[in-house]
């Protein structure tokens, strides 16, 4: 699985050839989902939305490698509260990081 973040878009491509993608000017919303399958798993990812559908989802080892969350950070309003409550969850949950405000 290969990660790519530039000034342009975040771009995922997964083993099998397809390819998840998101433009920073088409982004509609930052999740990140807390899952119970940790410690010895991944159980935690970034979703990114993109206007009109489709997105990325990143594990959090792979966000840490690549730079993802300081980039998300430099967003408008971006929630930094909600990531360490999502990096601190202990339970299954959907936290809320940033959103396209109309």
């Amino acid at each position: 699985m290969v990660l790519s973040v530039d000034d342009e878009r975040v771009r995922r491509e997964l083993p099998d050839g397809r390819v998840e993608e998101v433009r920073w000017d088409a982004l509609k919303k930052v999740e990140i989902l807390s899952t119970a399958e940790g410690p010895l798993l991944e159980d935690v990812f970034f979703l990114l939305f993109a206007a009109g559908g489709g997105g990325v989802a990143v594990p959090s080892s792979l966000a840490r490698e690549t730079g993802l969350l300081p980039r998300l950070q430099r967003l408008p309003h971006f929630d930094h509260e909600a990531v360490i409550r999502a990096m601190t969850s202990t339970e299954p949950a959907r936290f809320l990081c940033w959103e396209r405000r109309r």
